[in-house]
């Protein structure tokens, strides 16, 4: 389990730091000036704390060796196999940046975005799973529960239960805050009535973090936050044939006089619509990781092929056009991937993010589709086939440009923020 590598995640951060200030000044002469390099240069994007590189082999071996072997049957019964949920449980990847009090690793964000790219290049539903856990609703909890919340449900989430983030309705999509779900006080409880569409994980969820609205005259102020647990009557209204990520529960649910303890308001009463936006702008950098493992995997997948099958008696590989296809997608991809980097790293940090993880969503969705469509025509007749996982990846990639804010949602996000600079 990686909570028992918590302190030397902390450790490795400080010597990382301390190694930095020891580097000395190199100076570079010309004919009439000496530039001399700041002695504690930072690293590059791809510099990672030793916990997180383990986490991120950790990760690749189990989606290696665990998940891989089990995609294209979860893909075709669109059913998530509870033998990988239990996997992610028990390696400690459902928690990671929780604390280790209560039973989480107390690791960096951009721990959780390794994890979420490494399992997308093997199955972008997976990794769709884990980090909604993660970015969303583990998020949530560590900012606004109260003690005895994180006592009560953290251990929970870290341990064998998967939750959901409960926001999008049928005519709350984009405009979130145009949500219809009641919550009604009533003595030292709440009862919701409403209904919840395209919630991601609802489908083994046990615990739903629910948008609901205790005052509909103060329109997105009065929105909040509730955590409702399945027994108290979550019902599953609908389960989503979806074109990709069909492992990935997506259900409509239904809340019918669900009786909620007052106690279980998460954070602070009207608060919901602050709280939701915030963790949007967090998640995105999730998707985004997702969208570059899923561009990688792809990648990885039909780069071999190339180099296997010959046409006019060479390999296909190695004709300048085909060169100059792959060359384009590579570079791409990685710049996809420093972009998220960097809105992790910033997340981490404490800066403004906001525009970073806009452009990170943004960018990493067109260039996963871009690259998923160019491979399944590199391989040609093979790759429109499912002997192949290729056009997997294809249909998935297509999530990226809609979920935790359609890709219209972030350019008005960058523009926005692009011209209260400018302006």
């Amino acid at each position: 389990m990686f909570s028992r590598a918590a302190p030397l995640l902390r450790n490795a951060a400080a010597s990382v730091a301390k190694s930095h200030l020891r580097q000395p000044v190199r100076a570079f002469a010309s004919s009439n000036c000496t530039l001399e390099l700041a002695p504690s240069l930072p690293p590059s994007l791809h510099t990672f704390t030793e916990d997180e590189m383990m986490l991120k082999e950790s990760v690749a071996r189990f989606a290696r060796e665990v998940v891989a072997p089990r995609v294209s049957e979860m893909d075709e019964k669109e059913k998530m196999d509870p033998e990988i949920i239990k996997g992610l449980f028990d390696n400690g990847f459902m928690a990671i940046e929780a604390e280790t009090d209560y039973g989480g690793s107390q690791a960096s964000f951009t721990s959780v975005i390794l994890a979420v790219e490494e399992l997308a290049k093997v199955d972008p539903s997976v990794s769709v799973l884990m980090d909604v856990q993660n970015t969303l609703v583990g998020i949530l909890f560590n900012k606004l529960a109260t003690k005895a919340q994180k006592e009560k449900y953290i251990p929970q989430l870290a341990s064998g239960k998967l939750g959901c983030f409960c926001l999008s309705e049928s005519g709350a999509g984009s405009d979130a805050f145009a949500l219809s779900t009641r919550a009604v006080k009533d003595g030292d409880h709440y009862v919701i009535n409403g209904s919840k569409m395209w919630i991601t994980n609802s489908g083994e969820a046990e615990i739903f973090l629910v948008f609901a609205n205790v005052d509909p005259s103060k329109g997105h102020r009065g929105i909040t936050c509730f955590i409702v647990e399945k027994d108290m009557g979550v019902k599953i209204a609908k389960k989503e044939s979806k074109l990709g990520i069909r492992a990935s529960s997506t259900c409509s649910l239904s809340f019918d006089d669900v009786e909620v303890p007052a106690e279980n308001v998460l954070g602070e009463v009207g608060k919901g619509y602050k709280y939701a936006i915030e963790i949007l702008n967090e998640g995105r950098i999730g998707i985004a990781a997702q969208m570059i493992g899923l561009a990688q995997g792809v990648f990885d997948h039909t780069l071999p092929y190339l180099f296997q099958r010959k046409q006019f008696g060479k390999y296909i590989g190695e004709f300048q056009g085909m060169q100059f296809q792959y060359a384009q997608i590579a570079t791409e991809i990685e710049a996809a991937r420093l972009l998220t980097y960097n809105a992790a790293r910033l997340k981490d940090e404490g800066k403004p993010f906001i525009k970073e993880a806009a452009m990170a969503k943004l960018y990493s969705s067109q260039i996963a589709e871009k690259a998923s469509s160019m491979a399944v025509e590199w391989m040609g007749g093979v790759g429109f086939t499912r002997d192949v996982p290729v056009e997997k990846f294809y249909r998935d990639s297509k999530i990226g440009a809609i979920y935790e804010g359609t890709s219209n949602i972030q350019l008005q996000t960058i523009a926005k923020l692009i011209q209260e600079q400018y302006k």
